[in-house]
C-alpha cells in the first residue's frame, strides 16, 4: 500500500506508541519458555499472535505449506512475494476491529495470543551469509577526518560504488543476548611489537540490515529495477566493533577479527509493505552512480527515526546519545544489493546486509561512540554523572527505530545487548 489506512483498526488494544499496530506485523521467532518449541508469531500491541495456530486451524493456507511450524522464517520467506501478501493480507484482516473470526472466539484467542512479557524471542533467521556496507557519507567523512587528511576524508572509490566487506553469520546474535569483550593484538605504541590484550575501544555501530527475501543463481547479477523484489524486510543492527583490534589489523584487507565477535539484531522483521508509506529519497548523488546502479525511482530509501540510549550497572535511567535518521543514507539498498552481486556473487534467502554505521550532519546524530567522542577526545557525560569514551563493561547499549506518518507508527522494537567482561586467558604454557 501507499498510504496508510486510518480506518483499520484492531480489535487487541495498541497504544498509540506502540511499535507494533495493525499497520506493521512484523515477523518474529518465539516459543513459551527458554527452552520451549520455536515457531512463527506476528508482533502486534504488546502481544504475538501464533501463525503456527492460525496454519492449525486452517485460518492460513498457503501454497506449498505448513511454514509456520519451525524454528526460522527462512522457508516462508522463501516461499515467495505472494505467499508474503497473502498473510500480511490475512492477518490484518483476522485482526481487525469489525472481524468477528478471532474476535468473539474466546478459545481460540487463548491458543493464538501470548502476552510477549510471557515469552522469548528468537533469531529470526538461519543467516547464511552476511554483509556490512559503509554507506553513510557523514559516518565515513567522520572517520576519514580522524584518522586521514580532513580535506580529503573520502577515498576517491566511496561516491562511486557502495563499500562493503563480507562479515561472519555465525556470531549474529538476538538482542537480549550479551556480548563477551573480544580479546586480540593491539599496538598502543607504534614503535613497539602488538600486544595481546582484551579490547579497550569497544563501540556500537547504529545500522539497520535488510533480509534478502529471494535469492540469485550464481553468474546471474540482480538488476537496479529488480532488487527490490529481492528484499523481505529489516531489522535494526548493532554491529559491535573493537576500534583497536580493528585498527592494527585493518591493513591491508579490511576489518576482520574487530567484526566477527557479536552483531545483534532485533527480533522482529518489519517488511517493505509495512515500511511502503514511509518512503521518502536518498541524498543527492554526486557524480551521478554508473548506469547500473541508476534507480529509475526517487522514493528509494525510507523515513525511519533512530535512537541509541547506553545504561550502565550504576545508571537508573539509560542516556540518549544519538539521534538520526535512516534517510540519510547515502546508498539505497537496491544499490547495495545490485553492486553486491554485480559480479555474480550469489545471495541466498536469510542473507543480512547491513547498512554500515548511520550518522546523520550534527553531532547528536552521529552512530557511533567513534564519533560521538570524537576518537576519546570529548567524553559523554551519562544521566548517572558517569562518563563515557567507549563502552565498559557492564554497559547495555539499546537501539530502537520506528516510522511515524499521520500520527500512526511502525517500529522495529528495540535491540539491545549487555557488555561482559573479557574471559581470561593462561598462555603460560
Amino acid at each position: 500500500m501507499s498510504s496508510i489506512d486510518r480506518t483499520l483498526t484492531s480489535f487487541i488494544k495498541v497504544a498509540d506508541n506502540s511499535d507494533f499496530s495493525i499497520h506493521n506485523l512484523p515477523y518474529g521467532i518465539f516459543s513459551e519458555t527458554k527452552e520451549g518449541k520455536r515457531r512463527a508469531g506476528i508482533a502486534i500491541g504488546d502481544q504475538v499472535l501464533d501463525l503456527c495456530v492460525l496454519e492449525e486451524v486452517g485460518l492460513l493456507q498457503l501454497a506449498g505449506g505448513p511454514y509456520f511450524d519451525k524454528p526460522t522464517l527462512n522457508s516462508f520467506i522463501e516461499s515467495g512475494r505472494e505467499n508474503w501478501t497473502a498473510t500480511r493480507s490475512t492477518v490484518q484482516k483476522l485482526l481487525s476491529a469489525d472481524n468477528e473470526t478471532l474476535r468473539d472466539n474466546e478459545a481460540l484467542r487463548h491458543k493464538a495470543l501470548f502476552n510477549q512479557a510471557d515469552i522469548t524471542l528468537h533469531l529470526p533467521l538461519q543467516v547464511p551469509g552476511y554483509t556490512d556496507f559503509y554507506s553513510s557519507k557523514e559516518h565515513a567523512t567522520n572517520v576519514g577526518t580522524m584518522f586521514r587528511d580532513p580535506n580529503n576524508a573520502l577515498l576517491p572509490n566511496w561516491t562511486e560504488l557502495p563499500v562493503g566487506y563480507n562479515g561472519r553469520a555465525s556470531t549474529v546474535i538476538v538482542s537480549g543476548q550479551d556480548v563477551i569483550r573480544p580479546s586480540g593484538q593491539l599496538k598502543p605504541n607504534p614503535d613497539e611489537r602488538p600486544i595481546f590484550s582484551a579490547c579497550k575501544r569497544l563501540d556500537f555501530e547504529l545500522e539497520t540490515a535488510f533480509v534478502v527475501g529471494k535469492p540469485n543463481h550464481i553468474g546471474q547479477p540482480i538488476s537496479i529495477d529488480d532488487a527490490w523484489e529481492h528484499i523481505f524486510g529489516m531489522v535494526l543492527l548493532n554491529d559491535w566493533s573493537a576500534r583497536d583490534i580493528q585498527k592494527w589489523e585493518y591493513v591491508p584487507l579490511g576489518p576482520f577479527n574487530a567484526k566477527t565477535f557479536a552483531s545483534s539484531i532485533s527480533p522482529w522483521i518489519v517488511t517493505l509493505d509495512a515500511l511502503e508509506p514511509f518512503k521518502t529519497s536518498v541524498p543527492v548523488q554526486e557524480p551521478q552512480p554508473l548506469a547500473y546502479l541508476r534507480e529509475n525511482k526517487t522514493d528509494n530509501t525510507y523515513d525511519i527515526n533512530l535512537s541509541v540510549e547506553l545504561m550502565t550497572d550504576k545508571s537508573e535511567e539509560a542516556t540518549v546519545v544519538c539521534e538520526t535518521n535512516f534517510k540519510y543514507m547515502y546508498w539505497s539498498m537496491a544499490q547495495q544489493l545490485t553492486h553486491h552481486t554485480i559480479t555474480g556473487c550469489a545471495v541466498q534467502v536469510g542473507d543480512l546486509m547491513g547498512s554500515g554505521t548511520i550518522s546523520g550532519p550534527t553531532p547528536e546524530s552521529y552512530g557511533s561512540m567513534l564519533e560521538i567522542a570524537w576518537n576519546a577526545t570529548k567524553p559523554v557525560t551519562l544521566k548517572s554523572g558517569e562518563t563515557r569514551t567507549f563502552i565498559e563493561d557492564g554497559d547495555t547499549v539499546i537501539m530502537k527505530g520506528y516510522s511515524e506518518k499521520d500520527g500512526l507508527r511502525v517500529g522495529f522494537g528495540e535491540v539491545r545487548g549487555k557488555v561482559l567482561p573479557a574471559l581470561h586467558f593462561n598462555f603460560s604454557n
